[in-house]
């Protein structure tokens, strides 16, 4: 029972890849990595399996905890979701490039939310043991925007560039 949220994410992974496989698209390699980094991040986010600095564990049986009020916003864990993050908004800004470092901010804050929230419904109906945190939902939000800056200032410099070559 706890395990069929990793099985969702195999089988959904799976036809995804079969997909991408069986159609001629010149971006081929992009969209498998893509896939591979998703696939990935749910199954940290959504299933009992959780790593440390160290290792990786399986987490006892329970319905996790909820953090609404204490903020953190300076240790390895808050550093690590901005990390799992970044990609997030790396990819977002590369895909959808004339969408504002507001919006980016914005899709951030509705992503760690969702995230917080899918973990609190997981947790409580197939007991993944997985905590919601408001310090989460920051850092995730903040490595999307800086995964966003970081493509920004890219195709700002980029484009500085190529007016100086013409």
């Amino acid at each position: 029972m706890r395990w069929e949220p990793l099985l969702i994410i195999i089988l959904m992974a799976s036809l995804s890849g079969l997909l991408i496989v069986t159609t001629t698209h010149k971006h081929r390699w992009f969209a498998l990595l893509t896939l591979a980094y998703l696939t990935g991040l749910a199954a940290i986010l959504f299933t009992p399996i959780s790593f440390s600095g160290t290792g990786i564990y399986i987490m006892p049986v329970g319905f996790g905890r909820v953090n609404l009020t204490h903020l953190d916003l300076v240790n390895l864990g808050f550093a690590e979701n901005i990390l799992l993050t970044l990609p997030l908004g790396l990819l977002l800004k590369w895909v959808v490039p004339r969408m504002s470092l507001w919006g980016v901010g914005t899709f951030g804050l509705f992503v760690g939310s969702s995230i917080e929230t899918m973990q609190y419904i997981l947790s409580q109906h197939w007991l993944i043991n997985r905590s919601s945190d408001i310090n989460d939902v920051l850092a995730n939000a903040l490595g999307i925007l800086i995964g966003g800056m970081v493509v920004a200032i890219y195709f700002r410099i980029r484009q500085q560039r190529t007016r100086v070559v013409a």
